[in-house]
């Protein structure tokens, strides 16, 4: 449930309603809009409307049928903005995030920092900790990966993004990483999730391999329902019949999503396709469908690369890819960055 004040509404008149939603037995969240302010009553105790219809100052009270409360555009109007590094992501921004699919060593990771910077890039991606689905392939490199990447993206002024993958895991994410990601194997992993909503970090959840974007949605309501506000979803394809493609990328969900949740939307071509040739083109009808940012898989020897080479861009691929996206977000009213 969610109860809009009236515009000018006092201090004092938000206090009393707060109150009344805690003495119920529900939490309480703030959204706090240019021209109201809504606050949202989370819980599973039942509350009588009227109890806030005839405070001072409530314009309307308004129950949220979805599961989802806080992640809903019912919640919150105005399209969230996350900023990381002077990138957005959200409103009329669609950011980059750029980087090779794991950290391998030093020379490949400061290599890859040193080019991306080159193309005008500010956030680098690279996992340390890797899953995989056969237990001989390349694991990561661990905490020596996450410190050979915060020491790249230092020298070229970039910030960090990398999968975490466990709970035990997370101070040393805080630690070297900037915005914290959940990979699809994890998205229901809610003991990872609610420690997460406790961070002071962005989290980027990847959706599902299988995952209903109402699920998706859910994920990310957990993470809101602590005192992290920063979310950002990831479309990375979904599991479908078709084996042409890794995945099968459901640009669909970037319109739906975005008219039931606040949240910013960004798409993850390398793995949605699994090929290097279909990344540039689901590059661009990603921002033509009006995705809030994107992360992309770059390797400065793609054919030498430990994990995923086949789906990974040359670096001059996605230099000439990256200045056609520029061009290209205008046309739908968006600021690539």
């Amino acid at each position: 449930m969610i109860i809009v004040m009236r515009h000018g509404a006092t201090q004092d008149d938000i206090n009393k309603v707060i109150d009344l939603i805690k003495l119920k037995g529900r939490e309480v969240h703030l959204s706090e809009g240019e021209s109201h302010t809504i606050v949202g009553a989370v819980g599973e105790k039942v509350i009588d409307p009227r109890e806030f219809e005839l405070l001072d100052g409530v314009k309307e009270v308004i129950k949220i049928s979805s599961s989802y409360k806080l992640a809903s555009r019912i919640f919150q109007q105005e399209d969230t903005i996350i900023e990381v590094n002077g990138v957005k992501f959200g409103g009329g921004y669609t950011g980059m995030i750029a980087g090779p699919c794991t950290i391998e060593n030093e020379e490949q990771i400061f290599e890859c920092a040193r080019l991306l910077s080159q193309s005008g890039v500010k956030i680098i991606r690279g996992g340390a900790f890797k899953p995989r689905t056969s237990p001989y392939s390349f694991q990561g490199l661990g905490e020596e990966g996450l410190k050979l990447i915060r020491a790249a993206a230092d020298k070229y002024n970039l910030a960090v993004t990398s999968e975490v993958m466990e709970i035990s895991q997370i101070p040393l994410f805080i630690k070297y990483v900037d915005i914290l990601q959940v990979g699809a194997r994890n998205m229901q992993n809610f003991n990872l999730l609610r420690e997460l909503s406790r961070v002071n970090k962005p989290v980027i959840i990847k959706r599902g391999l299988s995952a209903t974007i109402n699920e998706w949605l859910m994920a990310a309501e957990y993470i809101l329902s602590g005192t992290n506000r920063e979310v950002i979803l990831c479309e990375r394809g979904i599991r479908t019949f078709e084996v042409a493609t890794r995945n099968t990328l459901d640009l669909c969900a970037i319109p739906v999503v975005k008219k039931m949740s606040h949240l910013p939307i960004i798409v993850d071509p390398s793995h949605g396709t699994g090929l290097r040739d279909k990344v540039v083109p689901m590059s661009l009808a990603s921002v033509a469908a009006g995705c809030d940012g994107l992360i992309i898989e770059v390797h400065n020897k793609p054919e030498c690369a430990l994990c995923d080479g086949a789906q990974s861009l040359y670096p001059e691929q996605f230099d000439v890819l990256f200045n056609k996206l520029k061009k290209l977000a205008p046309v739908v009213d968006k600021t690539m960055n």
